[in-house]
């Protein structure tokens, strides 16, 4: 067995529920997510690339799961627009409140653009920063930031206040925040 296929069963044995968890996180349905992660993995090994490091292997699929997301994307819009044509609409029962509150944030989450989502699940959710969000998707810091304010002030209409973390905040030894200009320490 060839080490990139170690590397790809290892993935799959020990990660491959975390990876579906992250790729439900950008497409709020547990078959496009399973079907997601199958894509980043078939695209990740497709040639039996050097991904023979555990760690950088699943990054690149990582990396594979948030592209293949955004560029799918324009697919699916398609089908969005037609299948109330062909099914019938979802009947809800009464539900506990912390899945109404899933729910909720995965309705809140479907009004954002697939960048906007991105650069949300990256931010929020990978705790990234706002220079590896960048890094990741390819686009300038700027963008992510104007991106990840649109999304915010759409979250906000749909789940109240949100309150955003602030990358030029720095905790003091004292405790408190300080900006870099006002002497904080980095």
């Amino acid at each position: 067995m060839a080490r990139w296929e170690e590397v790809l069963d290892e993935i799959v044995r020990t990660r491959r529920r975390a990876l579906v968890g992250y790729a439900y996180l950008l497409t709020g349905n547990l078959c496009e997510a399973e079907d997601l992660v199958q894509d980043a993995l078939f695209r990740t090994f497709r040639r039996g690339r050097a991904a023979t490091d555990f760690e950088l292997a699943e990054s690149y699929v990582r990396r594979a799961i948030v592209t293949t997301f955004v560029d799918g994307t324009r697919r699916t819009t398609r089908w969005r627009g037609v299948r109330h044509l062909v099914t019938s609409p979802d009947r809800t029962d009464r539900v506990e409140p912390v899945v109404e509150a899933r729910v909720d944030v995965l309705a809140a989450l479907a009004v954002l653009t697939p960048r906007e989502r991105a650069c949300v699940v990256l931010r929020y959710f990978s705790d990234l920063t706002i220079r590896d969000v960048a890094d990741r998707l390819s686009i300038s810091e700027g963008t992510v930031k104007r991106y990840l304010s649109d999304a915010n002030a759409k979250l906000a209409t749909r789940l109240g206040p949100i309150r955003a973390a602030d990358d030029d905040l720095t905790v003091t030894p004292s405790g408190t925040t300080a900006t870099p200009a006002q002497g904080g320490a980095r």
